[in-house]
């Protein structure tokens, strides 16, 4: 997926869950990242950061593997 700062993104639920990330922290993810709209804040390498603006959470870093655009 090709993206760039304030493309409008959500969290892919089966690559996020099944991820190393996931199986190296905990795994139990809030429903707002598959749910919400996500704005891509900053782009470095295959990693996203991503701003949550609907809810008062930190902003994430996400494989970009690991988004999908928000429709």
């Amino acid at each position: 997926m090709a993206v760039k700062k304030g493309d409008m993104v959500r969290a892919v639920r089966d690559k996020l869950e099944n991820s190393t990330e996931a199986k190296a922290s905990d795994n139990r993810f809030p429903a707002y990242l598959f749910e919400s709209q996500g704005e891509i804040v900053d782009v470095k390498d295959d990693y996203a950061l991503v701003k949550f603006g609907k809810v008062p959470t930190p902003n994430i870093w996400l494989r970009l593997d690991q988004l999908e655009e928000f429709k």
